[in-house]
């Protein structure tokens, strides 16, 4: 997923500090460079887009240095456009992130 291998250093758990967000599976993946931030959904919810960029202001909060690729992954098929949805948008705030729909 990162495009050229990593010594993965920790495994974080589903949730940072501050409130807690609760998807079906997250998953981190941390190296000395960068983090893998997966998340799985069976269900599209509107808020997706907001809680990944979310979990990037926390990750960068603990680590600023550490980049982060972000991917959500949809495990059902569905009809619901926001499947498609790959970037957060507000007033001058812009961040994107990665989909994949099986």
């Amino acid at each position: 997923m990162l495009g050229k291998p990593v010594t993965l250093t920790e495994i974080q758990p589903s949730e940072l500090s501050l409130d807690p967000i609760r998807a079906d599976a997250l998953i981190f993946l941390e190296s000395d460079e960068s983090i893998l931030h997966l998340e799985f959904q069976t269900l599209p919810k509107d808020n997706i887009p907001f809680r990944v960029l979310d979990y990037r202001v926390r990750g960068y909060r603990r680590n600023p240095a550490r980049s982060m690729r972000q991917v959500v992954i949809y495990l059902k098929q569905t009809g619901s456009e926001l499947v498609y949805q790959t970037s957060f948008a507000m007033e001058r705030t812009h961040h994107e992130f990665e989909v994949v729909r099986l």
